[in-house]
């Protein structure tokens, strides 16, 4: 069943765009074993919200998986990840970023990093508002065990996917803008965009890395 809904969603993303897009397949809250029959079907990006969820699967499952941090990430737990993720989608403020470097130094290693906007200006969400975007990235230019690679937004929960073709539309521009000031160490080659709700539209508008849970693993139990 979990390969079937790969396939579909696979499937869908081609349909919805021509260019190559990373499917990150959301494994919060399930089990390993549903992550390695997914693993075994071909997939290699998982994305988690909680670092201990995240450090605990790392430590039993293949270590050629590339582990997506998704979820708001706290400065206290920065030094567990820094060394094990692929990418950390959710740095939305300078002092993440100097705690990042500083942990990244420790471990002589360099971390690619998203920062995340809340286009959407919801009071309830993380991330930083567009009109402060390149003065953070400046700021983050300077730090050497950091490359911020892209953008990530995490659009309203909408019953009509079509209410956030406007969000994605103006992260994609966003990204364009960002990309032509030529900010030294600041790259916007990743787009992270849409949900299992709204996937097929964030690929139309130029997303080139979606984050999809519920379409592959089902429903989640928040109880366990």
């Amino acid at each position: 069943m979990l390969k079937d809904n790969l396939n579909h969603v696979i499937e869908n993303i081609h349909k919805s765009c021509k260019n190559e897009v990373t499917l990150i397949a959301v494994s919060k809250t399930k089990p390993a074993e549903m992550i390695q029959e997914l693993y075994d079907a071909g997939c290699r990006n998982f994305g988690e919200n909680k670092v201990q969820e995240l450090i605990d699967k790392y430590e039993i499952l293949p270590k050629d998986i590339c582990w997506h941090m998704i979820g708001h990430l706290q400065r206290n737990k920065v030094k567990y990840i820094v060394d094990k993720v692929s990418l950390i989608h959710s740095v939305d403020s300078l002092r993440l970023a100097q705690t990042i470097e500083k942990e990244a130094e420790k471990k002589n290693c360099v971390v690619d990093i998203l920062i995340e906007i809340n286009m959407a200006r919801e009071e309830s969400k993380y991330g930083i508002y567009p009109e402060e975007l390149e003065a953070l990235l400046r700021e983050i230019s300077h730090l050497s065990h950091i490359r911020v690679k892209g953008l990530m937004t995490v659009a309203p929960n909408v019953k009509n996917p079509e209410e956030n073709r406007k969000i994605f539309t103006e992260m994609k521009k966003l990204s364009v803008d960002i990309a032509k000031k030529n900010i030294d160490n600041i790259i916007m080659s990743i787009l992270s965009m849409g949900m299992s709700n709204d996937y097929n539209i964030a690929v139309e508008e130029g997303a080139n890395m979606v984050r999809v849970g519920t379409s592959i693993f089902g429903a989640r139990n928040y109880n366990i």
